[in-house]
């Protein structure tokens, strides 16, 4: 089984990037993030044709998840269960994979940061926290079950030093803040497994690199997208990679899929 996570930054503007990718790698699960359309604009036509169905929750301009796979999707949840929110950044649902099902959530963490013109506002930071505490309890929850659990994503968090390229110049930002980074923390601890690090605790594994300036080639990005398992679907994983080809493609996301592979 492979599972692959993918902010593809608008699933529109991206859709040649998005097909290829499914053409190459052939995921049986993948979650997007920032599909960033409406539920009439999104490409369902293409991407059944590709072979896969889908289940979103859209939003023009903005936010948006998706979770597609060639086999059923069931029991879908829309929305983070118990917080109220008006942006499209969580969907949840059993999916049958070879008659084994795996509970998998797509989420786009919220960024928190202020806005350009008004520095002091945290008004966005606190959202992100109560997000964060209702998806811990979602986590809990999703433990209960005792069904493989894959919860993939754009966390919007850098963990450590480690996984960004220039700690120093982030220290102040909400996707490096020890409030947010000990939320995390608090997830993994509940049994979930960083499924890259796992296996690839030594090496850096960023996942997104800024538009600006030429941050690819000097490879100054960050690691903030995750696969968390728990510990039946990390008893079964035996690969995980960043797949740097679609960053590299034309016109791509500025994120690079995460994909992970189970025996």
């Amino acid at each position: 089984m492979k599972v692959a996570t993918y902010n593809v930054n608008s699933i529109n503007a991206r859709l040649p990037n998005l097909l290829a990718f499914l053409a190459r790698e052939k995921p049986d699960i993948l979650m997007l993030q920032e599909i960033k359309c409406s539920f009439n604009d999104f490409p369902l036509f293409e991407l059944n044709s590709a072979g896969y169905n889908v289940k979103f929750i859209g939003q023009k301009s903005y936010n948006g998840v998706a979770i597609l796979s060639p086999y059923k999707i069931l029991n879908v949840i829309e929305g983070l269960p118990k917080f109220e929110d008006e942006n499209a950044r969580y969907i949840e649902a059993d999916v049958v994979v070879e008659g084994d099902v795996v509970r998998v959530a797509s989420l786009y963490l919220p960024n928190g940061n202020p806005p350009y013109n008004n520095p002091d506002d945290e008004s966005k930071f606190v959202y992100k926290l109560n997000w964060m505490n209702a998806f811990y309890a979602r986590a809990a929850q999703l433990l209960e079950s005792g069904k493989k659990v894959i919860l993939g994503g754009d966390y919007n968090v850098i963990l450590t030093d480690f996984d960004v390229y220039n700690p120093e110049m982030f220290r102040n930002n909400a996707l490096f803040r020890e409030e947010v980074k000990q939320r995390l923390k608090a997830i993994e601890y509940l049994g979930y497994y960083d499924a890259y690090r796992c296996l690839h605790p030594t090496e850096v594994g960023y996942t997104y690199w800024d538009y600006a300036g030429s941050a690819l080639a000097m490879d100054q990005g960050m690691r903030i997208d995750y696969l968390l398992l728990s510990a039946r679907a990390v008893d079964a994983l035996e690969a995980c990679y960043v797949d740097r080809q679609t960053r590299s493609g034309d016109k791509p996301s500025d994120h690079a899929p995460l994909v992970a592979v189970f025996k």
